[in-house]
């Protein structure tokens, strides 16, 4: 007996066919071109069900928080200060109640898997962490989220910061993160973040050379420190900008080292553009990292959000099938296979790069699943597809109606 039956679904990677897909238990159940059973079902008419969206970095606790800064130059470093400035007065209700309304957003546009980065220092305390632990407990029916902690304005510099990140994982954090570019001595700061890491068995989760300066990159080391540790597969690096700026061969390079080691990128398409090439007046360059070749060669890639409504990125709707368009149409990727690999980059990889075991549409796996006005992968990126359902763990957990138009009689 099935709790839910999907009727004629396409599912994403299986090709053109249709299946049914029988929900018992908050589980798939059984997945057949035909599931003769009576109960509650739902007709999807060929439309695209894949598995819930993966956001592998997203900062709840300063999303929306544009009214409370006056960013002019548009630049990191003032982006910085302004949120430095402004969460010396983030109360626990504030982080949660604007957490909230940025998560919510996330659940509407399809996403189930989250990892958030939470700032923690001596400005602002734990007060951020225990929020985005009340949002998880809280909307746990919707979302798993994951909360990395890591020190935004910089560790070693920091006097407190240390003593606070330690506190976090102790109290249940999910991974630690590190900024590197923030301290005078970046490679110091990486050390430390495996350290702690290490102690309390955490995957790893940077902020990373974020610019477009590419003659000296702190990736090599995370690198390094990742293969002396056998760490491969639980680091991942964000933004890396700097890659945006390497030619061919040295990104093909850059690539292979990634793969061998074991260290996923995420790319951050909204912010990256937006922040980097200010100190161009003209010919600006893009500043977002190819990652659909990086993922050519062998690199576990995602699309993510980053912030919404604030001065690192004002603007932000936390669809991820919108920032995987936004991504193709910056890196100039057209093809249905490249446009394919776009839409991976926001489902399996991230699920990769999140250590996912229980992630896609398999028997046996959580029923986490929504349904996209679409009816193939590529074109559901091309056309960003509404997702008009969404299922976790069996139960609906949101729904919106496909679009009517009511002409004249």
């Amino acid at each position: 007996m099935f709790d839910l039956v999907l009727r004629h679904a396409r599912i994403a990677g299986r090709g053109p066919a249709t299946f049914d897909i029988g929900i018992a238990a908050g589980r798939i159940a059984e997945i057949a071109e035909k599931i003769a059973a009576d109960g509650p079902d739902e007709h999807v008419g060929g439309r695209l069900v894949t598995p819930g969206f993966v956001e592998t970095h997203i900062h709840l606790d300063k999303s929306c928080i544009l009214d409370r800064c006056g960013s002019g130059e548009g630049t990191l470093q003032e982006a910085i200060a302004q949120v430095a400035a402004a969460k010396r007065d983030f109360t626990e209700e504030d982080v949660y109640a604007r957490g909230r309304r940025t998560l919510e957003k996330a659940i509407v546009h399809g996403t189930a898997r989250m990892r958030t980065h939470v700032e923690v220092d001596p400005r602002i305390g734990l007060r951020s962490f225990e929020a985005i632990r009340r949002l998880k407990r809280d909307y746990a029916w919707a979302i798993d989220l994951q909360i990395c902690v890591f020190p935004q304005e910089g560790l070693l510099n920091d006097p407190g910061t240390d003593e606070l990140l330690v506190a976090a994982c102790e109290a249940g954090a999910d991974l630690i993160g590190g900024c590197p570019y923030t301290d005078t001595d970046p490679h110091a700061q990486i050390a430390r973040i495996f350290e702690i890491a290490r102690r309390f068995d955490l995957d790893i989760d940077f902020h990373l050379d974020f610019d477009l300066d590419a003659s000296r990159m702190d990736l090599e080391e995370v690198c390094r420190q990742t293969r002396a540790f056998r760490y491969g597969g639980r680091v991942a690096v964000g933004h890396v900008t700097k890659l945006s700026a390497l030619p061919p061969d040295r990104l093909a390079e850059t690539a292979r080292r990634l793969a061998d080691a074991g260290v996923a990128v995420t790319v951050l398409p909204a912010t990256d553009l937006f922040l980097m090439g200010r100190d161009h007046d003209h010919n600006i360059p893009r500043g977002v990292t190819p990652a659909h070749r990086l993922v050519e060669q062998g690199v576990t890639c995602s699309l993510a959000t980053n912030n919404v409504l604030n001065p690192f990125t004002p603007f932000g709707d936390c669809s991820l099938v919108r920032m995987a368009n936004l991504y193709a149409n910056i890196a100039q990727a057209g093809t249905p296979r490249e446009l394919a690999t776009c839409f991976d980059m926001v489902t399996t990889q991230p699920a990769k790069l999140m250590n996912l075991d229980d992630y896609g549409i398999v028997v046996g796996n959580p029923a986490d699943l929504i349904v996209l006005d679409s009816s193939d992968a590529a074109m559901a990126v091309a056309e960003v597809a509404y997702p008009l359902l969404g299922i976790k763990r069996g139960r609906r957990s949101f729904s919106r109606g496909a679009p009517l138009l009511y002409p004249p009689h």
